[in-house]
């Protein structure tokens, strides 16, 4: 039987990836002591690897699909397809950037500054390569984690994935440039992309998570409105597409849906109440497929 390898990425990406997974239908679990989840579809079989491993892992068909960066795809110069992006981080839903930083008052204040310097970081290659292309030559090293706390005793600057800035401030470095931005990206083995079976596998895992990380920020509306109202209450409603309008049992009335941002549901929601609008109910959107 034909099976989909799914590498899920162990560490500060495994708690959001299973969420979005989850809000996908597909309800995928851990046990502390496996790194072989089980996840209830029975096409897809589930390893739990490190991200920076797994472009290397569906590259080398050890697995058909994989989560990881764009920065841990290009580091390690990994040959796969890529299936989509899906845009989420460690701590929310939006792009992480790699950056050189150095200590707050380093004489540093750009990246030819660091001629002859030198830098720690994970990403090494994407790092020399962008410094090569600068025509900078500096010192780069391997670092093994807590980047953040060797500068400047040990090292002159780093080279560091951050999502808010906030732990390079909490460190007291400052940012003199950004390398790249990454996404969390979908990747294939290009091999298996080529069976037909699989091929439409993968695109169907990739279609319900995009509906479900597109899904993430909004909420549904419904509401009742007298038809007098209607007009000038459509001016307000900033919905996806034109709001779905139902005839109810009393003629001068109508219901309206709407799917919305969730973060202006509570700027909204009294403005309603000014139209004469009643039954108001909000609920939460697993998928929203387009």
């Amino acid at each position: 039987m034909k099976k989909i390898k799914l590498g899920i990425p162990k560490g500060s990406l495994q708690e959001i990836t299973l969420a979005l997974f989850k809000k996908a239908g597909f309800n995928i679990h851990i046990n502390d002591r496996s790194y072989k989840p089980t996840i209830d579809d029975e096409d897809i079989e589930c390893l739990l690897i490190r991200v920076q491993e797994i472009p290397r892992y569906v590259a080398d068909k050890v697995l058909d699909l994989g989560l990881s960066g764009k920065d841990w795809i290009t580091e390690t110069n990994a040959d796969v397809e890529e299936i989509t992006d899906l845009i989420y981080a460690k701590q929310g839903y939006g792009k992480v950037k790699l950056v050189i930083a150095v200590a707050k008052n380093s004489n540093i204040k750009s990246i030819q500054d660091l001629e002859g310097k030198r830098i720690a970081t994970e990403l090494v290659n994407v790092t020399r390569d962008f410094l090569e292309k600068n025509k900078v030559n500096a010192e780069i090293e391997f670092s093994w984690g807590a980047t953040e706390v060797k500068v400047p005793e040990l090292v002159d600057a780093i080279a560091e994935l951050t999502e808010t800035g906030s732990s390079l401030k909490a460190n007291k470095l400052r940012i003199i440039e950004t390398i790249m931005e990454s996404t969390t990206k979908l990747i294939a083995n290009k091999e298996s992309m080529k069976d037909k079976w699989k091929n439409k596998k993968i695109r169907g895992i990739a279609l319900l998570l995009e509906g479900a990380l597109l899904a993430e920020k909004k909420v549904g509306l419904k509401m009742n409105v007298e038809k007098k109202n209607v007009d000038r209450l459509l001016k307000l409603l900033p919905a996806l597409k034109k709001p779905t309008i139902s005839e109810l049992s009393d003629k001068d009335w109508v219901a309206i849906e709407i799917i919305i941002d969730e973060k202006i549901v509570r700027e909204i929601i009294p403005e309603l109440k000014t139209f004469g609008v009643q039954g108001i109910v909000e609920y939460p959107i697993n998928k929203i497929i387009e």
